[in-house]
């Protein structure tokens, strides 16, 4: 049986020319108006081609569906929020670690919530399209970024830089959907900032060689549990 997903969501054809490349820009930032402005269940590709000034047909070239809309436009945001990520990392080269955790996760909440509608909008919709599939693909790009950089601290880690991205990763995505969930998540953007920051430096703080068996236990201690806070809250 062929798999629905593929045969739903995936574009038709992908632009090969700027005026190609310029109507899709414009079909997707309507999605995103659309979608803020009528909800999820009243989007139609009609009154998306209509707000992004294209014929149904040429919207019909890319996209098959209101569900390829969507999934194209949640791709496209979590893309730019990995983009964000991989800039920090590269940028963050040779740094401290403290550094490095302070660089990746300012960088990655704003561009999370540069436009804080748009991701809970976005967010609500995620289910529908296969939203997990386009994290775990996004995930892995970041994943090798943040291992890339931590493997320059300039403190060696005792721990695998791999399970630390990982650990990462999770911390920083348990934040974000708390943000997303959240009314009124630009009011608590800022302390929980603050917070993941203090929480990610605790952690690489344990698991590099500077500090002794009996604090990188406490330190430890305080991050797991400042991470279950985080993440379950």
């Amino acid at each position: 049986m062929p798999q629905r997903s593929q045969i739903v969501l995936e574009p038709r054809k992908s632009p090969v020319q700027a005026r190609s490349a310029a109507s899709v820009d414009a079909i997707l930032q309507a999605t995103l108006q659309v979608l803020l402005s009528v909800g999820k269940e009243r989007l139609t590709t009609t009154r998306v081609a209509r707000r992004a000034g294209v014929s149904v047909g040429t919207l019909y070239q890319y996209f098959p569906n209101r569900s390829a809309l969507l999934q194209a436009a949640l791709k496209r945001h979590l893309s730019a929020v990995t983009d964000a990520i991989e800039l920090a990392c590269e940028q963050q080269t040779g740094k401290t670690l403290r550094q490095m955790m302070t660089a990746l996760i300012t960088a990655f909440l704003e561009a999370k919530m540069k436009d804080a509608k748009s991701s809970v909008a976005l967010y609500s919709v995620s289910s529908d399209v296969d939203g997990a599939k386009i994290m775990r693909q996004m995930q892995g790009r970041s994943d090798k970024a943040i291992v890339r950089m931590l493997t320059t601290a300039s403190e060696p880690l005792t721990t695998d830089p791999y399970l630390v991205a990982s650990m990462l990763q999770g911390t920083m995505s348990g934040v974000s959907r708390r943000l997303l969930e959240s009314p009124g998540a630009e009011k608590q953007l800022d302390i929980l900032r603050t917070e993941l920051i203090f929480v990610a430096c605790a952690y690489v703080d344990a698991c590099s060689a500077r500090v002794s068996t009996q604090q990188e236990t406490h330190v430890l201690q305080s991050a797991h549990q400042g991470i279950v806070a985080l993440a379950s809250s």
